[in-house]
């Protein structure tokens, strides 16, 4: 586990605890350790009360040395173990994306919830199978966008468009370039059938968050493109990805995915956001402010009040990891919509599929 923002795929974000449960109230697992978004998962869980009971990987030295790290949890030995705990109501889980659909529905085919790291699929035909199961069972299929549920300046703005700061949003750019360090992934990184493709991978990302931001339901994606323009020992990576949408309240996006973050930069990624309103605008910096700053969740609005900026780094929290914990105990849906998870993830895989690749 590391809080160090050099290494994208293992960052796990400090928060401060804020439980919305007394102890034990709500027991989870954590299994398929595969990406390392797994550790900012738990830690949110942690953070907002939850009590992690189980830990199940294949490979039972990865299990007991992530359990290692949270007292009292326990390295299971089988997955049918977590299955079969009456007392946990729901699994975190980071499988090799195309198994993360599978997962799930053993997870809610057992009556239990399911938190999987995102992209959630990589078919449409799991998406559907997914979509069958929830309905089938009344058990949710959450997914960890962390791009902007454990990002605060990501929040904040959440917060800033909620209360009119800009208006109604008419566009939303985004850019999520990441620092690809080969020699650290895993096979499975580069294989096209596992990961899906960049835009139904970090791509998911961006279009969550748009759909979010502008308070759409559905969009359409006009136009989308991958590349593999410098990598070709790697022949089924694609280290770039665009798309445009438009949603179907009007307003629209594009946004852009890669994997050149150069080494000079002091993170994974330079990630921003910029959101048009009717009465002004947001740029989140999120996780650097390049020459300036090294730490992140730097949000800048400009509306008739002025321009101004707001450094949130540890002044906001991750309040959705609190709100999934509440609904899975009362049913709710204020975390997130199962429709709004499920779209994000329809959207990004039909933008992979349509996608023109550049040679």
């Amino acid at each position: 586990m590391t809080t160090s923002k050099q290494d994208g795929m293992n960052y796990a974000p400090q928060g401060k605890p804020n439980h919305v449960v007394n102890p034990g109230e709500f027991v989870f697992a954590a299994a398929a350790l595969d990406h390392g978004h797994i550790q900012g998962m738990t830690k949110g869980l942690i953070e907002a009360g939850a009590v992690l009971k189980w830990v199940f990987d294949p490979d039972h030295a990865k299990a007991a040395s992530f359990a290692a790290k949270f007292p009292g949890a326990v390295a299971a030995d089988r997955l049918e173990q977590i299955l079969e705990d009456p007392e946990v109501r729901l699994v975190a889980a980071a499988a090799v994306p195309s198994e993360r659909c599978e997962l799930g529905l053993r997870v809610m085919d057992a009556g239990k919830d399911y938190f999987t790291d995102k992209t959630p699929f990589t078919t449409l035909e799991q998406l559907e199978a997914a979509r069958a199961k929830v309905r089938e069972t009344g058990r949710k299929y959450m997914v960890y966008y962390s791009e902007r549920l454990h990002v605060e300046s990501a929040v904040y703005a959440g917060q800033l468009i909620r209360e009119g700061a800009i208006g109604r949003v008419l566009q939303v750019t985004g850019f999520g370039p990441h620092r690809l360090s080969a020699s650290t992934r895993p096979d499975w990184f580069f294989q096209k059938e596992k990961y899906g493709g960049i835009l139904c991978d970090i791509g998911s990302h961006q279009i969550e968050q748009f759909l979010y931001y502008a308070g759409c339901k559905d969009a359409t994606v006009l136009q989308s493109k991958i590349a593999n323009y410098n990598h070709p020992d790697y022949p089924e990576l694609e280290d770039y990805g665009d798309a445009t949408l438009v949603g179907d309240n009007g307003a629209s996006q594009y946004f852009r995915v890669d994997w050149f973050t150069p080494d000079g930069l002091g993170t994974w990624g330079d990630g921003r956001t910029f959101i048009l309103g009717t009465e002004g605008y947001i740029e989140l910096r999120k996780y650097i402010d390049v020459g300036r700053e090294p730490d992140g969740d730097h949000v800048y609005l400009v509306n008739k009040e002025g321009e101004r900026h707001f450094a949130v780094h540890g002044q906001i929290g991750y309040p959705f990891f609190g709100e999934l914990i509440l609904d899975c105990l009362h049913r709710t849906e204020h975390a997130m919509t199962q429709e709004h998870a499920f779209k994000a993830a329809e959207l990004c895989l039909k933008a992979q599929e349509m996608a023109l690749r550049i040679t």
